[in-house]
């Protein structure tokens, strides 16, 4: 075989490898953001809004498929769909991933309290459906650690819908901003969502901020933890995580 014979063979060789390699990656890319838009999506919590059931660092995973697919379904909400696609109404009670109706559309998530025609109003804290107080009780304090390591304690109840679905509400204070409000009744083809954290969090009590919530604008609901970092550690930072991963909170089903 002669040098340039030799020399071909190898050139062929590396595109052949090289072309391999771009495949995989393509078709491995492909398979990401087919699974990223139909079946689930893995959601970091950065702020304090749904304490104590998340956390900032927690990792989850928003189920795509549990109320439809709608444009929002869709990396930068890029494919132009009507309204949305084999629609289901979410639960009361349902952990939900939308994009925020006013303003920047960004992801916020929180807890869907009121459907379609609903009526919802708080009072001295109390959340009332459809002019009936929601059985609140009162249970320990949730005690954590802010994020410059101070403990603090806050008072916590324990919230139990018509359902049946019961979940951890926080009230830092007596007198809180969304604590007393007039009466929303949830217009047809909205809901009603709030956080957990209620003396914490921007939702739908506030109509110039969120407001109510289109179901097209829905992502997906969210189902479990599949990981937790202390709120200043970075994932990248493989160094810390040994100690910083919240080991007791890995895989905890939000349902």
């Amino acid at each position: 075989m002669t040098d340039d014979q030799d020399q071909k063979r190898k050139s062929d060789k590396e595109e052949g490898f090289f072309s391999e390699t771009l495949k995989t990656v393509v078709f491995a890319v492909l398979i990401a953001l087919v699974i990223r838009t139909f079946f689930f999506e893995p959601f970091r919590i950065p702020s304090e809004s749904m304490l104590s059931t998340l956390k900032i660092g927690d990792y989850l995973f928003v189920s795509k498929y549990s109320y439809g697919y709608s444009k929002h379904s869709f990396p930068f909400s890029a494919v132009p769909i009507d309204g949305r696609v084999m629609d289901a109404m979410p639960e009361r009670g349902d952990i939900a991933v939308f994009k925020k109706p006013i303003g920047e559309p960004v992801d916020y998530i929180k807890r869907i309290i009121g459907l379609p025609g609903d009526t919802i109003q708080v009072k001295d804290g109390v959340l009332f459906l459809n002019g009936e107080a929601v059985k609140r009780e009162r249970v320990d304090d949730y005690v954590d650690r802010d994020l410059r390591g101070n403990v603090r304690r806050i008072p916590q109840y324990r919230e139990t819908l018509p359902s049946g679905k019961s979940y951890l509400v926080l009230d830092m204070t007596s007198n809180g901003s969304g604590d007393n409000t007039g009466v929303y009744t949830v217009p047809e083809g909205h809901i009603f969502g709030m956080g957990d954290n209620r003396d914490n969090s921007t939702d739908s009590r506030f109509l110039t901020q969120v407001g109510y919530i289109p179901v097209e604008n829905l992502v997906g609901r969210a189902e479990f933890l599949f990981f937790s970092l202390e709120g200043d550690t970075a994932v990248w930072e493989v160094w810390k995580l040994p100690f910083a991963t919240r080991w007791e909170r890995l895989f905890n089903s939000l349902r």
